[in-house]
């Protein structure tokens, strides 16, 4: 695969992410929006450095670790959105005026 079509991949990505956050109105979509875009910011990553370091695995080991904490940030994201909606029964993102108790 060629670096334009990576990059091209990655931009699609990021894009259709931005819409899916900026769009939608549930903290889920919101969260799968924000994690699209990472995705595509990595790709772009991952495929800028193999073309360039010519296969070092450090970039490898960096891109995995950089999918670890994207993991956990979801995971801290969406445990934020089952406590919020526990306490206060709001899925969408203007039920939620303060985030005071």
């Amino acid at each position: 695969m060629s670096l334009q079509a990576i990059l091209l991949v990655g931009a699609s990505l990021i894009g259709l992410g931005l819409y899916g956050a900026l769009s939608q109105k549930s903290f889920v979509m919101l969260l799968m929006g924000l994690e699209l875009m990472l995705n595509g910011v990595l790709l772009i990553v991952v495929g800028c450095w193999s073309r360039s370091a010519g296969g070092d695995p450090r970039g490898q080991l960096l891109a995995i670790t950089v999918m670890a904490v994207m993991a956990v940030d979801m995971a801290i994201g969406f445990a934020l959105v089952t406590a919020v909606y526990r306490k206060r029964q709001v899925d969408v993102i203007e039920g939620l005026t303060t985030m005071k108790h």
